[in-house]
């Protein structure tokens, strides 16, 4: 197969790699173990920047031994804290912000986003995403907190203007109950 549709996760790579372009400024909103950041990094080549965020240490230092490691930590901005604060800490517009809701792979699973603190990183996003950026969200239903911000998350971006945004809704007809689920919000103008 030269393509294969795996998961929300895959999707969201993909779409991100059509957008990305070397020389951007671009968000991870959750930057867990570091892959997404990495990715990034990469994405935007040495003249462009990621700036990342988490509210666990633990999730700071992983990224950044593979930042290290790569050889690509002067690509990016490392954050200890939550996602809700991005506009306290990047003000120029960006080409893409990326989200992983839920908790650390690995980590305490009674750590983890929450819707409140959500909507209000996702609304700081939008109003940073440059026209023809992009929000890529991964959401997670297999746990209570994770339902929760999927729902509340369909309702809040079905209100966004059509003449502002094109959103869409990814999730896998026949996976498995809380399999993750892909939201794409595209700034038009």
């Amino acid at each position: 197969m030269s393509y294969e549709l795996k998961s929300a996760r895959y999707l969201a790579r993909d779409i991100l790699s059509c957008v990305v372009q070397p020389g951007d400024t671009v968000i991870d909103a959750t930057m867990g173990n570091g892959h997404d950041t990495v990715f990034l990094c990469e994405a935007v080549g040495p003249s462009g920047h990621v700036y990342a965020f988490d509210i666990q240490e633990q999730a700071v230092a992983s990224t950044e031994a593979l930042l290290r490691r790569d050889n690509l930590l002067d690509r990016a901005d490392l954050f200890c804290c939550g996602h809700q604060h991005m506009d306290e800490h990047v003000s120029n517009p960006v080409r893409a912000v990326v989200f992983n809701l839920g908790w650390l792979p690995g980590g305490d699973h009674t750590v983890t986003t929450f819707w409140e603190t959500t909507r209000e990183a996702v609304s700081k996003a939008l109003n940073l995403l440059l026209p023809g950026g992009v929000l890529v969200l991964c959401a997670y239903p297999g746990h209570p907190e994770g339902d929760r911000e999927r729902h509340e998350l369909t309702g809040f971006f079905a209100t966004l203007s059509n003449k502002t945004y094109n959103v869409l809704h990814q999730r896998f007809l026949n996976a498995g109950p809380g399999a993750p689920e892909c939201f794409v919000v595209q700034k038009l103008i």
